[in-house]
């Protein structure tokens, strides 16, 4: 995928291109902590039909932040970079945070939407449907002499495997860290804790939802449920697979996709 910039709505946001102009276009947007290239091997699976753009959220990657993490300011965001392209409607693919904002693009832009596919984005981001909607990484190490170092730091904070963090890892003058800042991902985090039914059930297109049965985030009943209130909305449980599911079990991942673009 090839790494882009764009001005968007006074912020220069990354984005990477995974496939021909000619493709129909998929815009997928990543969760919390994330980056734009996680959608490589999806794009590479859905070549030459799809052409996948990744857009590289504010406050994550490449992209610049302005210090405004509210979930409406990443919904104008992806509006705003499809109307910059010139492209719409497209498909929405969104992971997690993203997920969220991908269905509530949907409702807020119907034009810009044919259909969405969510990954693990629940419509109720509350305790007690959520238990732990905040992954608290204030204490995590903010540099270390190695890469070596910086994960097993993370590690040591309870996070079983740190590859997906690890992602946002470069090499600063002082020793390695991540992109991200750790106070804007908890206010963006704490920002997203809500109730949003009303934005899953507000748009009409097809939507495909995919959930890991193992997720410690989407509880199984919340996304059965969101299928059951959703009509036009169908859902794929991947055994074996938890929040990632795309990382779990990549294969099965873009089966799934396929399926439902084929099915569009």
């Amino acid at each position: 995928m090839i790494e882009n910039f764009a001005s968007v709505r006074g912020l220069r946001l990354a984005w990477l291109d995974g496939g021909p102009a000619g493709a129909a276009p998929i815009l997928a947007l990543h969760g919390h902590f994330g980056r734009a290239r996680r959608f490589a091997p999806l794009a590479a699976a859905l070549a030459p039909g799809h052409r996948v753009i990744a857009l590289e959220q504010r406050g994550h990657g490449h992209s610049g932040r302005d210090g405004d993490f509210g979930p409406d300011a990443y919904v104008a965001d992806a509006a705003e970079f499809l109307r910059g392209l010139g492209l719409g409607p497209v498909i929405v693919l969104g992971h997690s945070m993203g997920g969220v904002a991908a269905f509530r693009l949907a409702a807020r832009h119907p034009e810009l939407v044919r259909a969405l596919i969510v990954e693990e984005g629940g419509a109720d981001n509350r305790p007690p449907a959520i238990p732990h909607p905040v992954l608290d990484v204030r204490g995590w190490p903010r540099r270390a002499a190695t890469l070596g170092e910086l994960r097993r730091g993370i590690e040591a904070q309870g996070i079983p495997d740190a590859g997906y963090f690890l992602e946002s890892a470069v090499e600063h003058p002082d020793g390695w860290g991540l992109l991200f800042d750790y106070d804007d991902m908890v206010s963006s985090q704490q920002a997203l804790i809500g109730d949003w039914w009303a934005d899953w059930q507000g748009s009409t297109c097809p939507a495909l939802l995919v959930h890991g049965l193992d997720s410690f985030v989407l509880p199984t009943a919340m996304a059965r449920e969101m299928a059951a209130r959703r009509p036009g909305t169908v859902l794929r449980e991947l055994a074996g697979c938890g929040h990632w599911a795309q990382d779990d079990d990549p294969a099965a991942f873009a089966a799934t996709v396929r399926a439902f673009l084929a099915a569009l």
